[in-house]
């Protein structure tokens, strides 16, 4: 039987519709939406210490998000008022990160050094004598006049100023990595940021060469300016000193409408036997700001 181009096309063409139909059933249902969260969710595993950054949810009072933490199972809160860190001691939770200088006022430029140290000393004593570990540093926006070379050693100098006593303290100060891509809201992206390539962050790391340095790996502004993150969670986990999480694209929550893979990203952190905080920063976009937040839990409790 004569057999020709045409009629070895229309065979696979029959072949693949037909092993589409056959496969399509199961394919929907291992992908049923992530949106069907669990109201009555609960951390069990714990392998991940799950904390969240505070300003994503107002205003929800940071007392109504604190217990909502405590019952899903969250062990640490930031990126909240120092007022209330007795309120979160009493709850039995910690603080997992403790805030300094903003990103826009960072060591980038000289004018801001007096203002970024005095800030990070703060923090560093803020965390001795409450018992915390880790604060947050930033580069800073990138500032007229200064070039990208200048600009660096001008963070390398000013974070010397202060590490002295963070070594002494045994606090470590985490900086930050933030994507200047998108420009579609204030706290999703940050145009002019000059630490915006987490290669380069983690070289000028490894240039101030201190064990009270480390990297805040933000997940979501990792995927937004480099990609790759499990290979790069793998690459720098010796220099990775705290987490961040948010949904890509959007940074909202953790579910089926986002690219980023989170329960593997998850396993990978815990492979690298990493025993700090990841911390949910995702700006919430449902209804319910509750169960938002209870399934995020549950993507990252693997």
């Amino acid at each position: 039987m004569k057999t020709n181009r045409r009629t070895i096309l229309k065979s696979a063409a029959t072949t693949a519709v037909a092993g589409t139909l056959l496969t399509a059933p199961k394919a929907a249902h291992a992908q049923a939406p992530m949106r069907a969260a669990n109201p009555k969710f609960r951390i069990k595993n714990g392998r991940i210490k799950q904390s969240i950054m505070g300003w994503t949810f107002n205003p929800m009072p940071t007392p109504e998000l604190a217990k909502l933490c405590k019952e899903i199972g969250l062990v640490a809160m930031e990126g909240i008022s120092p007022k209330h860190y007795p309120m979160i001691k009493d709850l039995g939770l910690d603080i997992s990160l403790v805030g300094s200088h903003g990103f826009k006022k960072g060591p980038v430029d000289p004018a801001n050094h007096d203002e970024c140290v005095e800030k990070l000393t703060e923090a560093i004593e803020l965390c001795a004598s409450a018992g915390y570990k880790r604060a947050i540093t930033f580069t800073g926006m990138k500032a007229e006049g200064i070039d990208d070379e200048e600009a660096e050693q001008n963070c390398i100098t000013c974070w010397k100023k202060v590490l002295p006593l963070a070594e002494k303290k045994g606090i470590t100060l985490c900086l930050e990595h933030l994507n200047s891509r998108d420009d579609s809201h204030p706290m999703k992206g940050h145009p002019g940021y000059f630490g915006d390539d987490v290669d380069h962050c983690v070289k000028m790391i490894e240039k101030v060469g201190s064990s009270s340095l480390k990297l805040l790996f933000d997940v979501y502004h990792v995927q937004v300016m480099n990609g790759d993150v499990i290979r790069r969670i793998n690459q720098y986990k010796d220099v990775i000193g705290h987490y961040h999480t948010a949904g890509n694209p959007g940074r909202a929550e953790l579910d089926d409408k986002q690219e980023i893979n989170y329960p593997g990203v998850m396993n990978a952190i815990v492979d690298t036997g990493y025993e700090g905080y990841v911390a949910q920063e995702f700006i919430p976009t449902w209804e319910d700001k509750a169960l938002a937040l209870r399934h995020a839990a549950e993507v990252c409790d693997v």
